[in-house]
């Protein structure tokens, strides 16, 4: 009878671990990926339903969690004509005690979209205090009177400790907006906008430009703001040409430069990283420290798989003069 126990005890224990194990997915597929990391966990957030939401204790292994939203906000479906729900690149960051996760409300290849923002007081599941807070638009652009689109957020604070959101796709490039003190709406005292990026168009020359830039992420290591931006196409699996380029600022309000001086709100960027043979295109990045190291976070579209969109995550080093590279 021991021995039975003893055995049963085991099978069960095998079981369950199996059945844990099984629960864990890697080369995970996502798109517009951000991370952060709450008390050994990480904490994945990407464009999905809901808002699609992964945890990992190694950044390999990862566990698919409920979405931030069980149903589409109630004031999108309003505010968006055409939108049901699938939530587009959100942007995670802690800021005054809460985490705040910033969204982006649209509909392909137009420019009526909103960009939304939820709070919560932890990101681990299984908390008492685990609860989404959703506070509604936080900024919209409309057609016709905006030549700008209101989505890829981006949150970050100045020297100052005072809040700005980047953001921007396409149109007439990526832009930059003070924020209230609380973060939750754009700040009246006064309202300072900033176009930080774009890639000029051409109804003359193709080839002169097209306009295909967003994904804004800002940076700030050591004198410098960093603006990593996306170029090109996403979205199209074997056919994407998405890549990432990268300039810098002493100020978060540009201007931002290349390398070589040229402005990225002329079509400037340094080069960090584009598509091969293994990747039709890689894009939507952003920048995260862990434990003392720096890491690019972004999707790829999978050559071996159909170009599916999959995560990667690469560590960032920087050069003798601060530019960032991949080792």
């Amino acid at each position: 009878m021991t021995k039975l126990i003893a055995f049963l005890f085991i099978f069960i224990v095998t079981v369950g671990f199996a059945v844990a194990q099984d629960s864990l997915q890697t080369n995970i597929s996502v798109h517009d990926p951000v991370m952060v990391k709450q008390d050994g966990t990480y904490l994945l957030f990407a464009t999905g339903r809901g808002i699609s939401f992964w945890s990992s204790k190694d950044m390999e292994n990862w566990k698919r969690e409920d979405p931030v939203f069980s149903s589409p906000p109630t004031w999108a479906v309003k505010a968006v004509p055409g939108f049901k729900g699938h939530i587009w690149a959100p942007d995670i960051s802690f800021h005054n005690g809460l985490y705040y996760l910033y969204y982006s409300i649209s509909t392909f290849g137009k420019n009526r979209s909103c960009i939304g923002l939820a709070t919560n007081k932890t990101l681990q599941t299984d908390s008492k205090d685990y609860l989404w807070t959703d506070h509604g638009k936080v900024i919209e652009s409309v057609p016709g009177r905006d030549e700008w689109n209101a989505i890829d957020p981006n949150f970050i604070l100045d020297e100052n400790q005072k809040p700005w959101l980047a953001f921007g796709s396409f149109w007439n490039g990526l832009k930059l907006v003070k924020l209230a003190d609380d973060a939750k709406s754009i700040s009246t005292d006064p309202q300072q906008w900033f176009t930080i990026a774009s890639v000029p168009r051409s109804t003359t020359d193709p080839s002169a430009g097209n306009g295909a830039i967003e994904a804004p992420f800002t940076f700030k290591k050591k004198d410098f703001y960093y603006l990593f931006a996306s170029y090109d196409y996403c979205c199209k699996g074997i056919n994407s040409t998405y890549k990432m380029r990268v300039g810098r600022s002493e100020k978060l309000s540009g201007p931002y430069k290349d390398k070589e001086g040229a402005l990225m709100t002329k079509g400037g960027g340094t080069l960090l990283l584009q598509g091969n043979a293994d990747w039709h295109g890689v894009g939507h990045n952003a920048v995260c420290s862990f434990d003392g190291k720096d890491y690019l976070i972004f999707h790829g579209y999978d050559a071996k798989d159909k170009g599916r969109s999959k995560l990667r995550v690469e560590e960032l080093s920087w050069d003798e003069i601060g530019w960032p590279l991949l080792k």
